[in-house]
């Protein structure tokens, strides 16, 4: 592969913007320094634009196996390339369910060969694969997942004993999705007996409320602090959840670390009219103070990481009355021209988008020589121009589902390049044919 020189970049990196140029070679970026020259190399100016490491999303569900009317592997690698995501962590409710070793490694074969954004799976507890659990691979596999609230099958963890004994024999991070399964089923039946199926959406974040997430996900803590264990909370919603969560000391030091999701950042339940249960997900979008707390609770670092829990479903799914309605919805390939956006808006500077998109999921979960823009690291970086005006419409949207909850939305700022392992994947709107994604690995 001919070597890749970036010239002219505005680098963002390591709580620092600067201009350099990047030489690749092959998979990874071999020098960064200013006026570099290369008689050989294939040059690409990028005048000023930003470059940034490649995003990695620690939360997508990308429905392969089993539902892949919704959208596989392939389709939303894409989308995710797209959008600036150069690497994912797949979550194990799929069909079969990711519970076992050998459909771990069937997940690990179908993404070999379709997937063009590098990739690691999630292994998924249950009430009874705790022997299985405990013969992951450290080095291998990203980590393990817990439901402890409303999932499918048997994946909702509710046997407290087995629960203690996942976080007494795992040291890899134990990521949870955290909402108190007895308070939303009072919840709904409540609201089903008034209104039966046809529940308004209004109601969505009352029935799956703040108590219900503050209860689960304050439990987990309580229990990771007991044992020891390596705890890291998906998607929090709530306001009240963020004082749960320290920033006193550096992210390599923390053993209890916390998410948040794009929708929980730009919604909030006064877009429920508007947009109905195209904005339905488990946690809710809830209020607006909500939202402006986890801003606070991101920007002063007591929320380590921003993901997307990218999930699809067909639109046709989506407009089912309340209870048939799934949740959930596709963000990938427009996760960080959002939070772009909101840079645009003084909200947060970039430096901490790279922080919370790039550098901490790298960190949090040992990531092996990615994540940062640094030499004999893999080449993967995103090329974004600021002053590029472009409206989400469903002619430029790359998700097998066809739809977006930000149709409509004008982005300032466009990714116009991404890099995966030195290949260039996405150039200007057209996706390459050729992938060039590898398995993530963990340094542990």
């Amino acid at each position: 592969m001919k070597p890749i020189l970036l010239k002219n970049t505005l680098t963002v990196n390591e709580g620092d913007t600067f201009e350099t140029d990047v030489l690749i070679r092959g998979e990874y970026i071999e020098r960064i320094d200013k006026n570099i020259s290369s008689s050989n190399a294939q040059i690409i100016d990028f005048k000023g634009n930003l470059l940034l490491p490649g995003v990695i999303d620690d939360q997508v569900h990308f429905r392969e196996p089993g539902l892949t009317h919704k959208g596989n592997i392939a389709t939303e690698s894409r989308a995710a390339i797209a959008g600036g995501i150069t690497s994912f962590m797949e979550q194990p409710n799929t069909n079969p369910q990711t519970t076992t070793i050998k459909k771990l490694e069937d997940k690990f074969e179908l993404a070999k060969s379709s997937s063009f954004a590098n990739y690691s799976f999630l292994f998924g507890g249950t009430n009874d694969n705790l022997e299985e659990l405990k013969k992951l691979d450290k080095k291998s596999c990203s980590g393990v997942k817990l439901f402890l609230g409303s999932s499918t099958g048997n994946m909702l963890v509710d046997d407290e004993k087995v629960l203690e004994q996942i976080f007494l024999n795992t040291d890899m991070v134990i990521s949870t999705h955290c909402e108190d399964e007895g308070t939303i089923r009072a919840n709904l039946a409540k609201y089903q007996q008034e209104f039966g199926d046809a529940i308004p959406i209004k109601y969505h974040p009352i029935i799956r409320s703040e108590e219900a997430c503050y209860l689960s996900s304050s439990k987990a803590i309580a229990l990771a602090k007991k044992t020891g264990a390596r705890l890291h909370v998906f998607h929090l919603s709530t306001g009240k959840e963020t004082n749960l969560f320290r920033n006193d000391i550096p992210l390599r030091e923390k053993k209890i670390t916390a998410e948040v999701c794009i929708h929980h950042l730009w919604f909030s339940d006064i877009d429920y009219e508007e947009k109905g249960t195209l904005i339905k997900w488990n946690p809710a979008v809830k209020t607006a103070s909500d939202k402006d707390q986890l801003w606070q609770a991101l920007l002063d670092n007591r929320i380590d990481v921003i993901a997307t829990d990218h999930a699809p479903h067909t639109i046709y799914e989506k407009m089912n009355d309340y209870v048939n309605a799934p949740s959930g919805g596709p963000l990938v390939q427009h996760a960080l021209p959002a939070m772009l956006q909101k840079n645009a808006q003084g909200l947060i500077p970039l430096e901490k988008i790279v922080q919370k998109m790039c550098h901490s999921p790298a960190i949090l979960f040992d990531i092996e020589k990615r994540g940062f823009v640094k030499e004999g690291y893999f080449a993967d970086l995103v090329q974004v121009s600021q002053d590029s005006k472009w409206q989400v419409k469903k002619d430029n949207i790359f998700y097998k589902c066809g739809w977006s909850p930000f149709e409509g939305v004008t982005f300032d700022s466009e990714v116009k390049r991404t890099f995966v392992n030195g290949h260039l994947a996405f150039d200007n709107g057209v996706l390459s044919k050729e992938r060039n994604a590898k398995r993530l690995t963990f340094d542990r």
